[in-house]
């Protein structure tokens, strides 16, 4: 056990440095919550959210894959293992790619290759969603951005950045945050999650994203397209309410996925020069490779681990 909680912990962290930055990279551009206050709101909605729902952190954890004792706890170490590797090999290769569609792929592989029930119908429909998720991100974007174009002022701005910051704190927090919760809860042999659980996932979780905010950040903020702080806030927002629509029926979406979108949809809004299109698709390639490579790793490692057992 204390490998794998080990692990989970290194799992936190990574998840931190991937998707911290990126979720605060977009409001860069207003002073309203500088990067350490909005930090503090994500690491308290990471400790918070789940106390009131973990319907995600079931997904990953029964939904995908029935991973439970030794067998389930070892399949989910192949996974992490997995979709850490292959995350951490596209970053260093400069291709930002989503941690959430990693571990779905990990466990789908880890799952196939130990012998496992693997449900392929969930397994679909999180697949489903999650491709989907960029193009309502991109569609969701440019109709906030008209809206908060209407309504306010740059006072009214700054307000709505604060109100769009808190609900993708806790967007975020209610859906693909929850695969740290998981992971640490099937580490811990437990089916819920009590608050000190949650407040390690969450402090591990800041302590990552602090390293993460600056490369993430300028990913988002600057490479994609130009953004004015009216755009940031509507990706922000936009993206908020798609992710928990998807948390509401327990399906894990990626809200860099979500944002990344908003962004293109944006700049495409004004005039698809606007999009630094080399970037766009230099992410959109990362998405592609995740799924299919973390699936494969995890896969080919988590029968070979079984066969070795077996002896």
């Amino acid at each position: 056990m204390t490998s794998e909680l080990l692990l989970a912990g290194v799992f936190a962290l990574v998840t931190g440095m991937n998707d911290g930055g990126a979720l605060l990279a977009t409001g860069h551009k207003l002073p309203t919550a500088r990067p350490l206050a909005g930090l503090a709101v994500l690491v308290a909605a990471v400790a918070l959210v789940p106390l009131a729902t973990h319907e995600v952190a079931q997904t990953f954890t029964r939904r995908l894959a029935v991973l439970h004792g030794p067998e389930g706890r070892s399949a989910m170490t192949v996974a992490v293992i997995a979709a850490l590797a292959v995350v951490l090999t596209l970053s260093h290769y400069g291709r930002p790619t989503s941690l959430t569609l990693a571990i779905v792929g990990g466990l789908t592989g880890a799952g196939l290759g130990w012998g496992l029930p693997v449900n392929g119908g969930s397994v679909a429909l999180v697949l489903a969603v999650g491709l989907a998720a960029p193009f309502i991100g991109a569609l969701a974007a440019p109709l906030m951005s008209r809206l908060l174009a209407a309504l306010t002022t740059a006072i009214g701005l700054r307000r709505w950045h604060w109100a769009g910051l808190a609900l993708l704190c806790v967007a975020y927090a209610a859906n693909d945050g929850q695969k740290m919760l998981a992971v640490f809860t099937l580490a811990l042999g437990m089916t819920g999650a009590p608050l000190p659980v949650t407040c390690v996932v969450a402090v591990l979780f800041g302590i990552g994203a602090l390293r993460g905010i600056p490369r993430a950040g300028r990913t988002l903020s600057r490479e994609i397209i130009a953004s004015r702080p009216l755009d940031g806030v509507a990706a922000e927002t936009g993206s908020a309410v798609t992710v928990i629509g998807c948390a509401a029926t327990g399906l894990p979406v990626s809200m860099t996925q979500s944002i990344a979108g908003g962004l293109i949809g944006l700049g495409a809004a004004r005039g698809g020069g606007r999009v630094r299109w080399h970037t766009a698709t230099r992410i959109a390639l990362a998405w592609v490779l995740t799924l299919p490579a973390s699936t494969a790793l995890a896969a080919v490692a988590a029968f070979a681990l079984r066969e070795l057992t077996s002896l």
